[in-house]
């Protein structure tokens, strides 16, 4: 099975299980609360159904159309836009009857199933698997950093000892603490043994994601070849060797490599390496885009990184899945501002962008870690104070138990429908985005 079929069978097993169980958030609070529900269907019937059964008042069903899920309570201006019913009297079983504060209850029980999930989910995790975590330890070289970041006074070869004056357990954090936390000031140990602390300016994260330094900190490795194409292949490079030199300038680690290659792109470069245990010499002409053909990748650095496992009894995976939860509801909100930038705007993703959280084979824990991140990232989204989204019927609600007026149902229907136009927009666009990047990039 292809990397693609997998992601997307993986994708459409996470997103299916999220949707039940959130439109489920719905269902069991409105039927607590002896409110009819007309129909629960995982996807969009849109004209038709792959299936459906009416079990006692409830119609239940698969759609085709595979953008979400939805119940239809009765009495609710909604997604149906059903008319003809709102326009009849008011019965005692219908969303309208009830009181308030039961229809908030109905409406925010599909987020709130949502956090519990990603919570619940987290735990699990840390109680079967554990936590692998990457120390300084398991970092001895310390990190390379970009140019930018040199500026603030950190130093290729750091470790991280502390952030905020806080050990942090995985040192790999530091990027994603820097760039949606507030850190102004970062303990190391330089490659020559002292201490400093360093002081981090407050527009760190967005000068991170504005020039597209993402990330700031990498391991530190030595330099191998993991792949060459175009100019290095042309040339007689083999991935197999090791290189020594660039231009007379001795290299021992990646980032070196990388500066060196970066000072003059177009200029043809001398490389000395060795093969087996033999000393050769190269002569490579980058192409007119100043690449030479030499790849490699932080992700197989971090994944061939040393790892320090931690082990949780049932208590510490409860704890600690809540923070970790907590935390990634908190850091998703904070980089949520960097959506409405001109360069955010270009990365929103669809379909394609969830697709490519999951790993291309399949693996268990990978699997329930990003469901866990979706079901939160789903949770932030539906409360959005966005007619159409549960976010919208919320704000509305909260205003009538405040104001003691409920907004007439002319003006539902309205803002039910341009939430509605919003939304297509929006996935029309996110998903447009995953086209383009495919494309062209």
């Amino acid at each position: 099975m292809t990397p693609f079929a997998v992601k997307a069978i993986q994708l459409l097993v996470s997103l299916s299980l999220l949707i039940v169980l959130h439109e489920l958030g719905h269902y069991i609070p409105a039927k607590l609360f002896k409110t009819r529900v007309e129909k629960f269907y995982l996807f969009f019937d849109v004209k038709f159904s792959l299936f459906k059964k009416k079990i006692g008042e409830t119609v239940y069903g698969i759609g085709w159309l595979p953008l979400g899920g939805y119940v239809k309570i009765s009495g609710m201006i909604d997604e149906s836009m059903d008319k003809e019913q709102m326009a009849q009297p008011p019965q005692p079983w219908e969303f309208r009857s009830k009181p308030a504060w039961q229809r908030l209850i109905i409406m925010l029980g599909g987020v709130t199933v949502n956090i519990i999930v990603g919570f619940v989910i987290y735990m699990g995790i840390l109680y079967v698997y554990g936590r692998n975590i990457t120390t300084n330890e398991d970092l001895p070289q310390g990190f390379a950093v970009t140019e930018q970041f040199k500026e603030y006074g950190f130093q290729d070869g750091d470790q991280i000892l502390s952030i905020n004056g806080e050990p942090l357990d995985d040192v790999l954090e530091i990027n994603r603490y820097i760039f949606v936390r507030d850190v102004s000031n970062v303990e190391v140990k330089h490659a020559d043994g002292s201490v400093e602390i360093v002081k981090v300016p407050e527009n760190a994260g967005s000068k991170m994601f504005e020039s597209g330094i993402m990330p700031a900190f990498s391991p530190r490795q030595e330099i191998s070849v993991d792949s060459v194409f175009g100019p290095a292949k042309k040339a007689g490079l083999l991935a197999t060797d090791k290189i020594v030199s660039i231009n007379g300038k001795t290299v021992e680690y990646r980032d070196e490599f990388q500066r060196i290659i970066d000072e003059n792109k177009l200029e043809a470069k001398q490389i000395v390496f060795l093969r087996g245990n033999a000393t050769d010499t190269l002569n490579i002409t980058p192409n007119e885009d100043g690449f030479i053909g030499i790849g490699y990748s932080n992700e197989k650095i971090i994944s061939q990184l040393g790892k320090t496992k931690i082990d949780y009894t049932l208590g510490e995976s409860i704890v600690g899945g809540f923070g970790f939860g907590y935390n990634t509801l908190k850091d998703y909100v904070a980089q949520f501002k960097y959506v409405f930038t001109k360069k955010g705007a270009t990365q929103v993703g669809g379909f394609g962008a969830i697709g490519n959280l999951f790993p291309g084979v399949w693996d268990w824990q990978s699997f329930w870690a990003t469901t866990a991140l979706i079901s939160i990232i789903l949770a932030f989204m539906n409360i959005l104070p966005i007619p159409a989204l549960d976010g919208g019927h919320v704000m509305f609600l909260l205003y009538e138990i405040v104001t003691g007026r409920k907004p007439n149902d002319k003006f539902m229907e309205y803002a039910q429908m341009v939430g509605f136009f919003l939304l297509i927009a929006l996935v029309l666009f996110a998903n447009g985005n995953d086209i383009y990047r495919w494309l062209f990039e």
